[in-house]
Order: C-alpha cells, then sequence, then structure tokens
C-alpha cells in the first residue's frame, strides 16, 4: 500500500505522522516528568498550568485523579489565537493548527501525572524532561503543523512586521510567565523552570530544520532542471556554463539557496531528470536579501 501512493502523499502521512507522535511525547515529557515536580513551562502553556494551580490548589475545585486541567485550558486558550491565524496565515494552516492543538490537548489531558516525581533529581528532570517535551514540538514543526500558543501569535506577527520573528514572541511571553511565577513560588522553582525551558527550546532547534538555511550547488550535463526546480519549488535558481577539466565537456553549474526542510525534495527533482547529477549541500548559510523564509 505504501509502495503505491505518490510522493505528496506519503509526504503527507509522515507530516501526520510527526504531528501527532509529537503530540504525545511532548505530553509525556510534560505530565511525567515536570509537572510532578511543580515546574512550568513557559507561553500559553505556562499560562494554563498557572490556572491549573489556581483551580486545584487555590480554590480546592475537586478534580479526577490522574486529570490535568492545564491541556483543557490550553485547548480554550488557543480558540481566539486559531481565528486570528484563520485570517491572517490562512484555513490550511488554521485547520492544521486546530487538529494538532486538540490532539495535543487530548494528550495532556489524558496522560497521567504521577502522585510521585519519576525522576526527583530537578536537574535531571529538567534535562530529560526538555528533551522528550523539545522533541516532541520539534516533531510538531517538522510535520508542517504549530503546536498554536504563542507560536500562533509570532507567525502572524512576522508576516505583517518583518521586524518581528517567533524567537522574540516567545522570549516575551516566557519573561511573563516566569514573573508571574516568581511572586507566586520561590526562586528555585522559577530557576529549575528556566533550565527546563532552555533544554527545551534546544531540542527543538536541532528537530526542527525548517529554518536551517541550505545552498546547493548542482553539477549536470542535462538541460531543464533549473525550470523544474522554479516550477515546484517557487525558488530562484542561478546558472553558469562549466566544463570538466578532465573529460572537457560542457556541464551546467546550478546555484539555488532553499531551507533544509527542502533538501529532500530537491535531491528528487534533480534525480528525476539527471540520476547521474552532483549537488553539494552547504547548511548555516547567512542570507541577505530577497530570500523567502517559507513559515
Amino acid at each position: 500500500m505504501w509502495r503505491n501512493l505518490d510522493g505528496r502523499k506519503k509526504e503527507a502521512v509522515v507530516q501526520v505522522v510527526y504531528s501527532v507522535g509529537g503530540c504525545f511525547l511532548f505530553a509525556l515529557g510534560v505530565n511525567l516528568i515536570i509537572t510532578p515536580l511543580g515546574l512550568y513551562n513557559g507561553g500559553f502553556m505556562g499560562v494554563s498550568q498557572l490556572l491549573r494551580t489556581l483551580i486545584v490548589s487555590g480554590l480546592h475545585i475537586p478534580v479526577p485523579a490522574g486529570v490535568d486541567l492545564a491541556g483543557i485550558f490550553y485547548f480554550l486558550i488557543n480558540v481566539p489565537l486559531l481565528y486570528m491565524g484563520l485570517r491572517i496565515m490562512g484555513k490550511g494552516f488554521a485547520v492544521k493548527t486546530l487538529i494538532t492543538v486538540g490532539i495535543q490537548s487530548l494528550c495532556l489531558t489524558l496522560v497521567p501525572v504521577p502522585a510521585s516525581p519519576v525522576i526527583e533529581d530537578y536537574l535531571t528532570a529538567c534535562i530529560i524532561g526538555g528533551i522528550v517535551a523539545g522533541t516532541g514540538t520539534g516533531l510538531i514543526l517538522r510535520g508542517r503543523s504549530s503546536s498554536g500558543g504563542q507560536d500562533i501569535i509570532g507567525l502572524c506577527c512576522s508576516k505583517k512586521y518583518p521586524n518581528v520573528s517567533v524567537g522574540k514572541i516567545n522570549i516575551l511571553m516566557n519573561v511573563c510567565v516566569y514573573a508571574i511565577c516568581l511572586f507566586m513560588f520561590n526562586i528555585e522553582i522559577v530557576v529549575y523552570s528556566l533550565i527546563y525551558t532552555t533544554v527545551l527550546a534546544m531540542a527543538i532547534d536541532r528537530v526542527h530544520i525548517q529554518n536551517i538555511n541550505t545552498s546547493v550547488m548542482i553539477f549536470t550535463k542535462k538541460t531543464g532542471i533549473s525550470k523544474a526546480i522554479m516550477e515546484q519549488t517557487g525558488r530562484g535558481v542561478t546558472n553558469w556554463d562549466g566544463e570538466g577539466a578532465y573529460t572537457n565537456k560542457t556541464s551546467y553549474i546550478l546555484f539555488v539557496m532553499i531551507s533544509k526542510y527542502e533538501v529532500n525534495q530537491i535531491k528528487q527533482i534533480v534525480h528525476s531528470i539527471d540520476p547521474h547529477a552532483f549537488m553539494i549541500f552547504t547548511e548555516g548559510c547567512s542570507v541577505d536579501g530577497n530570500f523567502e523564509k517559507r513559515l
């Protein structure tokens, strides 16, 4: 059955697996490792956890054992944000994000929170929890979806205002959440929560490859590759005429700048026209000029 699917359908299936698996991993990291120690996420997930603490510990409202209200609050907070995403980013983004947020909220609600910490050492829990939850979030982003919250605000703002980035919005939200934690809890909780959030961010960057710029040089003896790349990816291509030093035969040199997420697509396009083409990929390039940052 898998062999009968075309490239686009296979990619869609892989994206779904990334998103669903990422939601489950994030819930495992937060509920099993971080929540039992009383630590908090940044952003709107942290706001949801603070609301849960207020309901359960402050107002003493009974909640079924093992159920975490943070997942429910997180979904409710995302409803107006999804409407904003629909207006600015479009229907496709809003629908995919709604499904992802729904799955993540369900996982956060149903994955049980242990009565006693699985890992009792705070520093160890921050590192392992950050890696697990960060890997989950990175997989969601790698599946070309969003886990909602401040990511929606960041993407919408970065589309309308060039100087605003998703990272800047994340930092602002984290400062607000941990400032509230500083007034509600002791400084130890805040410090370890910051360590956890830092590890989580590093894990996200390791898994999420969408924003890693990659330059590609293609050496081929066949024509038509430039046109195929421009038509199928929308990226610009620069061409040179070259000559092999050993064979003295004419060859074509192509240069294109892409994100790392598009590497496999470029390989498929080139190999479909010239299976013997030679390609060089250079990651982490700094770009200044008219290069589209695809969110």
